[in-house]
């Protein structure tokens, strides 16, 4: 492994597997007025890979971070602009490339790829080479942990193909 972790990110939908409506039903070719948690945000994601992968990464991190951090509502489009201008994406093109749903494709081909090739079911989940995969639950690391962390639950999927699962046990509350 390189001094640099290179990651491809995958779009995977939970409203879509978490959907409980029939089978056809897709997220990603409902109207333009439906009323979803997250697709704004993929088809944002898109807009801001346009102006290349650099710029792509800084609003996904930001993206992540306006979500699970600080508990913002990333379907409203307000918030998808105010995370572009503090990445420093081009606004004038990102609010053009925003309006374009063709780039909801980029979702439909990554979460179809992931169920029926991956058998992958939630997120965060790990693709590691000859596709092996594992769905990772866990707090952050401590500070400089992180690369260690990595390898070991690199080498666990790699190495253990025999274990299927580990869940920690949490002792009920009080």
């Amino acid at each position: 492994m390189g001094s640099k972790l290179s990651i491809n990110w995958r779009y995977f939908s939970l409203e879509q597997i978490n959907s409980e409506r029939e089978p056809e039903w897709r997220i990603w070719e409902q109207s333009e007025d439906y009323p979803s948690r997250g697709l704004l945000a993929f088809q944002a994601a898109e807009a801001a890979r346009r102006q290349g992968n650099s710029s792509f990464d800084s609003f996904h991190i930001a993206l992540l971070k306006a979500r699970h951090e600080q508990s913002k509502d990333i379907a409203d489009v307000d918030v998808l602009n105010q995370i572009a201008e503090s990445v420093n994406l081009e606004m004038a093109q990102f609010q053009k490339d925003f309006k374009v749903r063709k780039l909801l494709a980029k979702l439909a081909g990554d979460h179809t790829f992931a169920v029926k090739v991956l058998g992958i079911f939630g997120t965060p989940t790990l693709v590691f080479p000859e596709k092996q995969a594992i769905f990772l639950k866990m707090s952050p690391p401590l500070a400089g942990d992180s690369l260690s962390v990595f390898k070991d639950v690199r080498t666990l999927v790699e190495c253990r193909q025999h274990i299927q699962e580990i869940k920690r046990l949490q002792p009920p509350s009080k």
